[in-house]
């Protein structure tokens, strides 16, 4: 299982790597579900007091540069594993100190170091998003903020239904495996590889540790989120 997944890590990286170029194009676009996700996450850093954030899987530094932007206050730091992508958010004034390499699952930090951690659509490229989740927790002070998708909320309502159907009798991974045919994942040209996620997948182990969850759509959406948005974006008050 363990070189299964390190053979799925050097795809996704080689992915992004032979891609650097045009990462912001395919997937940096100013008014996407991530930007407004970030805009609001900046109101929960005036909230909770925040002046210390790491993000995971920065990319080219799209949330780093803004944050610096508009709240050159808070120290923040960043950790991207492809290098062609911390390249280029280098080009873009973000420091060498700034955004380091690092991986999810094992971060070079210490426990409450930063008092917000969070991501930007990287946990649905990982296939064990629970262990990135512990991590965050882990060196997380004061708050976790989280901007991804929800799998169970894409796609026609027929379609969603069927899913949260599944979902609900706790079939959905024997379901996925059938549906990508055993990888457990799919490789697009817009997205490299991807596993099938839902915020949702990670409420229960975020509310364990957390004192507090809200949640809110950053793609249109009805009341019920799970069932309803596409996109959905989680803040865990820790303190």
């Amino acid at each position: 299982m363990e070189s299964r997944a390190s053979l799925e890590v050097e795809l996704q990286r080689r992915y992004y790597s032979e891609t650097a170029s045009q990462y912001d194009a395919m997937h940096v676009h100013e008014g996407d579900e991530h930007y407004f996700a970030l805009c609001v996450m900046l109101g929960a850093v005036d909230f909770l007091g925040v002046t210390s954030i790491l993000e995971i899987g920065s990319g080219t530094g799209r949330a780093i540069g803004h944050i610096k932007k508009m709240r050159p206050d808070i120290l923040i730091r960043g950790i991207e594993p492809v290098k062609e992508l911390r390249e280029i958010a280098h080009s873009k004034g973000i420091s060498q100190s700034e955004l380091t390499e690092g991986d999810a699952l094992a971060l070079q930090f210490e426990a409450n170091q930063f008092d917000m951690v969070c991501e930007f659509g990287v946990l649905h490229h990982i296939r064990t998003p629970e262990r990135a989740v512990a991590e965050m927790l882990r060196v997380a002070n004061k708050a976790i903020f989280i901007s991804d998708g929800n799998n169970f909320g894409q796609g026609s309502f027929l379609t969603r239904s069927i899913k949260q159907i599944i979902d609900m009798f706790g079939l959905w991974p024997t379901a996925n495996l059938l549906k990508t045919r055993g990888r457990g994942y799919s490789v697009s040209e817009g997205d490299g590889l991807a596993y099938s996620y839902s915020v949702f997948m990670n409420h229960a182990q975020i509310q364990q540790q957390c004192k507090s969850i809200h949640l809110f759509n950053t793609s249109p959406a009805g009341l019920n989120l799970y069932r309803t948005a596409s996109h959905v974006a989680l803040v865990g008050v820790l303190r």
